[in-house]
């Protein structure tokens, strides 16, 4: 008996402690938002930093934040946390705006290597919903295979039988089609390794040390995508097709959360 009550007393304390977490987190974040509408955006910024240093992330700090650090001008910063948001919320029509205009705060304006249309329409697809997004799709889909073809099994009618077997058929194909793009969309993430430049100016060298040649020059802001690291270098390549090499202590990781 006496175990069994020590068991209860630990979910219980759990549940408390988890409950007050989840409070402190909310209170913080109320503040933060508190801080913003009246202006005081670097106050608003170290109320949500002290949320993120708590490991908890999601959409809307992100999205705050970027807002915050964008009243402030701060270009790396803001660009860096939209990215976050998006991460996200792909399909956020605010964050995609605002990110938008975070765009114009960049010195960089570099065009993108041409896309064939075919490329161009599965990376607008891809973007629609994240990895885990197009995981749970692809669940919705089998749940309702599973549902549909039970249906069809069992009824009773012409007419219903063939509605409910095309109905099974098309969550079947729409559920492998979602289980493809969550595949597709998690190894993109992991193989884009993308960054956001932090450092006002940085030279790009031709090798992984300050001795080489310039390659190029970038700004603040400026989204990179890490190939490859050798010591205190990451070799990056931007969306017109260059590479180079940059220190690491230049850039920021998004894939960190």
């Amino acid at each position: 008996m006496a175990r069994y009550i020590k068991i209860v007393v630990v979910i219980v304390t759990f549940i408390m402690s988890y409950t007050t977490y989840a409070q402190q987190t909310e209170l913080l974040f109320k503040a933060g938002n508190d801080h913003y509408a009246q202006g005081r955006y670097q106050e608003a910024i170290d109320t949500y930093k002290r949320i993120l240093d708590q490991k908890v992330a999601s959409a809307e700090l992100y999205f705050n934040m970027a807002n915050a650090h964008y009243k402030l001008n701060n270009v790396a910063p803001t660009v860096y946390y939209y990215e976050k948001a998006l991460q996200l919320a792909p399909s956020d029509p605010d964050i995609r705006n605002n990110a938008a205009f975070a765009e114009n705060m960049k010195i960089d304006a570099i065009e993108p290597l041409p896309e064939n249309t075919l490329q161009e329409w599965i990376n607008s697809v891809l973007g629609l919903l994240t990895s885990e997004g197009w995981a749970k799709a692809t669940v919705l889909f089998v749940f309702l295979f599973v549902f549909s073809f039970l249906g069809y099994y069992f009824a009773f009618g012409a007419g219903r039988k063939r509605f409910l077997f095309i109905s099974a058929v098309l969550s079947l194909i729409f559920g492998i089609t979602s289980l493809s793009f969550a595949y597709t969309a998690f190894a993109k993430a992991q193989q884009d390794n993308p960054a956001i430049v932090f450092t006002p100016e940085v030279e790009i060298k031709s090798e992984p040390n300050l001795a080489s040649t310039q390659a190029f020059i970038l700004h603040e802001g400026t989204k990179v995508f890490v190939l490859e690291e050798v010591n205190d270098w990451n070799r990056i390549k931007i969306i017109d097709g260059k590479t180079g090499w940059i220190p690491k202590a230049d850039i920021k990781l998004l894939n960190n959360f």
